[in-house]
C-alpha cells in the first residue's frame, strides 16, 4: 500500500520547524567568529572553536537517529526530538552572546565556547529528525518536492537569519561594543529574535503535523513488525558495513562540498574585512571589522536567497534533466563563485560572487537526501540518516584541523583558504558523476 499524497500545506508543514532553526544556524554561522575573536580568540586559532559544531553531529546524529527510529509517542517519532532540541537550542542562543556577564563561572571565552558546544548539539538534535521526518511521511513520487520545499525554507530561515544583525544596526542598534563591552548589542539582540523565533516554528510543526502510528507506518514501508520486534539489536558497526553503495559514493561528493562551505564559514569575515575594508580591520572591535561582519551577513542572507529561489525550481529542473545533472552543475558554479572572490574588492560586486554558492547550497540541502533515501530501509531510515551526517562532519572536523596550518601556510591570507574552498567544491561537483543511482530521475 502507496503512502497518501500529501497536499502541498501538509508537506510545508512537515519542514515549517526548520525555517526558525535555520535562522538559528545563520546567526551561528555568520556571527561566531565574529563573537569569538571579541571575547580574545585568534584568526589563527578560531577554526579550532568551529570544531565543536561538527563533533557534536557526529556524536549526537546517529544516536538520535537510533533513537527516533524506535520511538513511539503521542506526539510521534520525530517530534518529542524536535521539539526538546529547539528548546536547549533556543536557551544556549540567549547564553551564547552574553558571555562576558558570566566571569564567575568562566572567562568569558572558554562560556562561548561552550555555549556554541551546546548550541550546535542541540541544533543537530532537532535538525535530524526533520531529515527524517520528511522521509517517512512523503511517498516516492513527492521526495523531490518533500526534500526541494525544506530547501527552501532553510534558505527562506538563513536569509533573515544573516540579514538580521545588519537590519537591528540599521534600525539604530549599536553595531560596535560600547564602552568596556565585548560584543555588539546588534548582535546580542539577534540571537535573542532568533531563538523566540525557533520555538515559535518549531511549535507550528509540532501542532500541525500528525505522524503515522506504528502499524500505519508499517503498512505503508511493507515493515512487518512482528518479525522487526523479534530481530536482535543491529550495531551501528553492522548498519554502516550494511550501507547501500550510493550511500558511500554520495558521502564522497558530501566531504568535498562541506569541506568548502565550513571554510567558508570560518574565514569570510575576516577574509573580506582584510581585502575590502584593509587596515581599518584590522582590530576585531573596530568599526571596520565589525562592518565587514555585518557585510559577511549580508552576503550570507543573499546566497541563501538565491538558494530558496532555486530551490522552488530543483524540482523540475531535476525532472527534466536528472538529479545527477542538477546537483554537479550547481556545485560547479558553487565552486567558480568562491574562486572569484580573490579577485573583488568592491563589497557589492561579492554578491555577485556569492550566488554561486546559493545555487551550490541549495543542491547540497536536496538533492542527496532525494538520492539517498529511496535507497534506504524504512524503519532504519532515521539511523541513516544520522550516519549520513557523518558525511557532514567528519570534512567540516577535517576543514577545521587543517584550517590554522593553511592560514599559516599562505601566509596568513584567509583569502586564499575561500580559493581552496572553491577548488575543493569543483571536485565535489565532479565527482557526482561517480555516483550509480539506478533510476529513471538519475
Amino acid at each position: 500500500m502507496e503512502k497518501p499524497k500529501l497536499s502541498f500545506w501538509q508537506i510545508w508543514n512537515l519542514s515549517f520547524g526548520f525555517l526558525g532553526v535555520q535562522i538559528g544556524y545563520s546567526l551561528q554561522n555568520g556571527n561566531t567568529s565574529r563573537i569569538l575573536e571579541a571575547l580574545g580568540a585568534d584568526v589563527h586559532s578560531i577554526g579550532y572553536f568551529w570544531l565543536a559544531a561538527p563533533l557534536a553531529g557526529l556524536i549526537v546524529q546517529p544516536i538520535i537517529g537510533l533513537s527516533s527510529d524506535k520511538t513511539w509517542t503521542r506526539l510521534g517519532r520525530r517530534i518529542p526530538f524536535i521539539f526538546g532540541g529547539a528548546i536547549v537550542s533556543a536557551l544556549a542562543m540567549f547564553f551564547m552572546p552574553n558571555a562576558e556577564y558570566f566571569t564567575y563561572l568562566l572567562p568569558p571565552l572558554v562560556f562561548g565556547a561552550t555555549m556554541l558546544l551546546l548550541m550546535d548539539t542541540s541544533f543537530n538534535v532537532t535538525m535530524q529528525p526533520f531529515r527524517a521526518l520528511v522521509g517517512d511521511m512523503v511517498n516516492d513520487e513527492q521526495r523531490n518536492l518533500g526534500y526541494s520545499l525544506q530547501s527552501a525554507l532553510i534558505n527562506f530561515g538563513a536569509v533573515f537569519g544573516s540579514l538580521l544583525p545588519w537590519i537591528l544596526a540599521k534600525s539604530g542598534i549599536a553595531n560596535v561594543p560600547a564602552e568596556g563591552e565585548k560584543v555588539a548589542s546588534s548582535v546580542i539582540w539577534s540571537f535573542y529574535i532568533g531563538g523566540a523565533i525557533l520555538l515559535v516554528s518549531v511549535l507550528w510543526t509540532v501542532f500541525r503535523t500528525k505522524e503515522y502510528a506504528p502499524k500505519e507506518h508499517a503498512l505503508y514501508n511493507k515493515i512487518d513488525l512482528e518479525a522487526t520486534e523479534k530481530k536482535e539489536k543491529t550495531s551501528i558497526v553492522s548498519l554502516i558495513g550494511n550501507a547501500p553503495k550510493i550511500f558511500w559514493q554520495l558521502g564522497f561528493v558530501q566531504f568535498f562540498s562541506w569541506f568548502a562551505l565550513f571554510l567558508m564559514w570560518v574565514y569570510t569575515t575576516r577574509a573580506i574585512a582584510n581585502q575590502v575594508w584593509g587596515p581599518d580591520a584590522i582590530d576585531a572591535k573596530s568599526v571596520g571589522f565589525n562592518e565587514a561582519g555585518d557585510w559577511t551577513g549580508v552576503m550570507f542572507a543573499f546566497y541563501s536567497a538565491v538558494a530558496a529561489l532555486y530551490s522552488l525550481l530543483i524540482p523540475k529542473i531535476a525532472k527534466a534533466i536528472g538529479r545527477k545533472k542538477v546537483y554537479s552543475f550547481s556545485l560547479l558554479l558553487g565552486g567558480i563563485g568562491l574562486i572569484s572572490m580573490m579577485l573583488v574588492e568592491d563589497k557589492n560586486v561579492l554578491l555577485l560572487s556569492i550566488s554561486g554558492v546559493g545555487l551550490a547550497w541549495a543542491a547540497i540541502l536536496a538533492m542527496p537526501y532525494a538520492m539517498l533515501s529511496g535507497s534506504l530501509p524504512a524503519d532504519k531510515m532515521g539511523v541513516y540518516m544520522g550516519l549520513f551526517n557523518a558525511t557532514i562532519t567528519l570534512p567540516q572536523i577535517t576543514a577545521g584541523i587543517l584550517g590554522s596550518t593553511l592560514i599559516a601556510f599562505f601566509g596568513g591570507n584567509p583569502m586564499t583558504i575561500i580559493v581552496i574552498a572553491g577548488v575543493s567544491m569543483l571536485i565535489a561537483g565532479l565527482a557526482v558523476f561517480l555516483v550509480n543511482q539506478n533510476s529513471d530521475t538519475e
